[in-house]
């Protein structure tokens, strides 16, 4: 649902810090600035009865999505049943046009202003389920602690350069053990991410119905989950393509711009990391994506541009599995039979 579809009659923009919110009542013109906690929040609806005198039913929130700082905001609001609205920081950084200087007080104002002008087109949010949010939290868990045996790694092998484990063995003792806990630690993290997809009937199945596709394991499976919500936040594959930024664009202006048709910086470039390494997987394990490599690249076209289309590809068939409630068939398998 859209802002505009609602009959609210105020605007709230809410710049959201470490440990305040600055608010603002774009109809009234009143800024005022509460601590980012509960204690906060509850102020925060009082100041909007005190001086709309309107239920905040009929109020919509507007606020940049921080992550873990604008998180708690959200979920105190959606347990009340509040309308709000979470934007991406870039989305309201492009909406501004030319701008001079910001406070946080300026940027409340901009925000609730940016909520009246694009109604028709901001949706309102809801949070994930509950399971998925576990999920993501176990998966920045898992990323941290990848990052930090890549860190260990370096520094165990850098040293291995310039000294003998014999010359100091505690030391390389200590560098073996740290990376032996955290390879530990991964294993757990992964394992309760497989437990609570189990645990969840509908999480199951999509998980289930992911991973029959070919060069997609647990942790793409679970990042495809929590960043679709669960296959409900698009419509279709090509929507989730462009947001992973692996839809090819074109960069053309009149007669003198003439540039390639390639793919666009503006994506989660998280997600188009683990797409890439699919499909080089998938290349090891899938005929039929293989052959098409191959048949490709004999063509002419070059490597990236088919590892891209691979990526389309795999995310083609994880969408139509998902829709079609069965899992992936190997074609190319049961024709050699």
């Amino acid at each position: 649902m859209l802002i505009k579809e609602l009959s609210v009659r105020f605007h709230v923009g809410i710049d959201v810090s470490k440990l305040t919110l600055d608010i603002f009542i774009l109809e009234c013109n009143i800024h005022k600035k509460v601590s980012n906690n509960p204690r906060g929040f509850n102020d925060l609806l009082q100041m909007i009865e005190k001086n709309t005198h309107v239920s905040p039913e009929l109020v919509v929130f507007c606020f940049e999505h921080t992550g873990l700082y604008s998180l708690s905001l959200a979920l105190y609001l959606e347990e009340r049943n509040l309308h709000y609205a979470m934007v991406a920081p870039l989305e309201l950084k492009k909406s501004l046009g030319i701008t001079r200087g910001k406070n946080d007080k300026v940027d409340s104002a901009r925000i609730a202003d940016y909520a009246r002008r694009f109604g028709d087109r901001v949706p309102l949010t809801k949070l994930p389920a509950k399971d998925i949010r576990k999920i993501h939290y176990l998966l920045n868990m898992r990323e941290r602690l990848v990052k930090n045996i890549h860190g260990h790694l370096v520094t165990y092998k850098e040293t291995l350069r310039v000294m003998r484990p014999f010359d100091f063995p505690e030391l390389f003792s200590f560098y073996e053990s740290t990376i032996s806990m955290l390879k530990a630690k991964i294993k757990e993290v992964e394992h309760l991410i497989k437990t609570i997809l189990k645990e969840n009937s509908a999480l199951w199945s999509s998980y289930r119905l992911i991973t029959s596709v070919k060069g997609i394991g647990l942790i793409v499976a679970a990042y495809l989950i929590v960043y679709t919500c669960n296959f409900t936040r698009f419509d279709t594959w090509r929507r989730f393509s462009c947001y992973s930024g692996i839809a090819p664009f074109e960069h053309q202006s009149g007669t003198s711009v003439k540039g390639k048709t390639q793919v666009s910086p503006i994506a989660n470039r998280q997600i188009k990391m683990l797409l890439h390494l699919s499909a080089i997987c998938a290349l090891h394990t899938d005929t039929e994506l293989r052959e098409y490599y191959q048949r490709r690249q004999a063509e002419g076209k070059s490597k990236m541009a088919i590892i891209n289309i691979l990526r389309n590809k795999l995310i083609a068939r994880v969408f139509a599995v998902i829709k079609r409630g069965t899992p992936f068939v190997d074609i190319k398998r049961y024709a050699a039979t």
